[in-house]
């Protein structure tokens, strides 16, 4: 088996996975790196252009895993995309997206190399994406290869319960096989119920590290640290303030929104509008079309009759009045320059009586991360364009995280037993963190860190 990293950077960026299995080859995601700009976002590919390759699969509908779909297709023509029948739904409106964003971006900032794939291109791609039930093998090289006594290597995704749609993809041929967790979640969240690895055994495990670096707290627990954000809100609701909950379109809008629903269903929380983004909004939709298909929590909750939803414009950021307790649900979830969430932040800092509170990761180096360290009162600067700011408004950070614990991610390693494991998707201390402790209790595994445009042989 040949695996070749194409993440074009160390750490958690554009996700990319070339796999050759017994002379077949597949690319496992297509990602853009988030922290990158132009083509410096893109995977290598350039480095396996001359390979034949079958086919590609998605594990899931975020960017990071699926941004640069339409530039892998350019590479590999020939190739099919699989992905879930639940990212079937998800992934070319995702893509339009980004062209909307790639546009947007290149006319404010000079970035002259976007957009890296049109609409165009987005609308030939889409009948090409075939989506699959979870545990239905496929097999995934059989398309072009029919000669007689042909034997095509099996592809089968894995609820891995991240967000609507995510897969773990296991990769079986005639003597290999290979696991790839992509992003997973192993507890159950307000919406979406944990992920179903349970069984599963591979020769060789690609595995995300995300929350490498980050113990759980003792005595830690999701419905005590749901509760805690249940508070905080109606607390500053109490207070005529207004809170602005920064999140990722698709899979914490949903999950914050979910949470909510309860609160008005239990008369906790007033019924009242509750704003999100346009993006918010479509997947919110295709979370309440798809819940009978879902392995999911509250399968007859339908949020778009829950909720009063209002779709908040770019006019209605900068003139909305937002005395009188208002609730925001609205990307980006790390604040990125030019977002509704870096907008509204901006009109938020200076009063004690708003609330801004993050429920996802937010990266030190966006304004988000940057808000997230910041102190009452005291300088620090929001973002290159803002400049330098002093927030008076609330700010607290809530661990409802979609991705694993490290805790419940290293004992599915051990419930796997690899010959060897493959560690991606995680900053330099987190992925350290796994090697040791995999070595330390699976000693006969091969740990591996395969750096940007590494090829290993296992």
């Amino acid at each position: 088996m040949r695996i070749l990293n194409l993440n074009p950077d160390c750490g958690i960026g554009a996700s990319a996975w070339f796999v050759d299995l017994e002379g077949h080859r597949l690319l496992l995601d297509a990602g853009l790196h988030p922290r990158r700009e132009g083509r410096a976002a893109l995977p290598r590919y350039e480095l396996i252009q001359r390979e034949e390759l079958d086919a590609i699969a998605i594990s899931h509908s975020h960017h990071d895993h699926v941004g640069s779909l339409p530039v892998a297709q350019r590479y590999f023509p020939q190739a099919h995309i699989l992905t879930t029948e639940l990212s079937y739904f998800l992934i070319e409106r995702m893509l339009h997206n980004s062209v909307n964003v790639m546009k947007r971006q290149r006319d404010e900032l000079g970035l002259k190399e976007y957009p890296l794939y049109h609409h165009d291109e987005v609308d030939e791609l889409a009948p090409r994406i075939q989506g699959f039930k979870y545990n239905r093998e496929v097999d995934w090289a059989a398309f072009r290869k029919t000669r007689a006594g042909f034997i095509s290597p099996t592809l089968e995704f894995f609820d891995a319960g991240h967000t609507l749609g995510s897969a773990g993809i296991r990769v079986c041929g005639r003597k290999e096989t290979l696991f790839y967790t992509g992003d997973v979640c192993f507890h159950d969240q307000t919406i979406l119920r944990g992920a179903r690895f349970a069984g599963v055994k591979a020769d060789v495990l690609i595995m995300e590290t995300t929350r490498g670096n980050r113990p759980l707290s003792p005595g830690f627990t999701r419905d005590a640290e749901v509760e805690r954000l249940s508070q905080a809100i109606l607390r500053v609701l109490r207070r005529r303030g207004s809170i602005l909950i920064p999140a990722f379109a698709m899979g914490r809008t949903q999950e914050i929104l979910a949470l909510l629903a309860l609160l008005t269903r239990q008369g906790r929380l007033k019924p009242q509008p509750i704003y999100i983004g346009g993006l918010g909004r479509v997947f919110t939709e295709i979370y309440d079309l798809e819940a009978h298909r879902a392995h999911r929590q509250y399968p007859n909750l339908q949020l778009r009759d829950a909720l009063n939803l209002v779709v908040l414009g770019q006019e209605q950021v900068e003139n909305l009045k937002l005395a009188g307790s208002r609730i925001f649900v609205i990307t980006s979830g790390m604040m990125s320059e030019h977002t509704a969430s870096c907008h509204l932040a901006r009109r938020l800092f200076a009063d004690e009586k708003h609330a801004i509170f993050f429920v996802g990761y937010a990266d030190p180096d966006t304004p988000g991360g940057r808000l997230k360290a910041s102190l009452p009162g005291e300088p620090f600067l929001f973002s290159p364009l803002t400049g330098q700011v002093r927030r008076q408004c609330e700010v607290e950070d809530f661990s409802l995280t979609a991705h694993a614990s490290r805790e419940d991610l290293l004992d599915f390693v051990c419930e796997v037993e690899p010959r060897a494991v493959l560690l991606t998707h995680g900053e330099a201390d987190s992925i350290q963190w796994f090697a040791d402790q995999i070595r330390a209790r699976l000693p006969r595994s091969k740990v591996i860190v395969p750096q940007p445009g590494e090829t290993v042989e296992v």
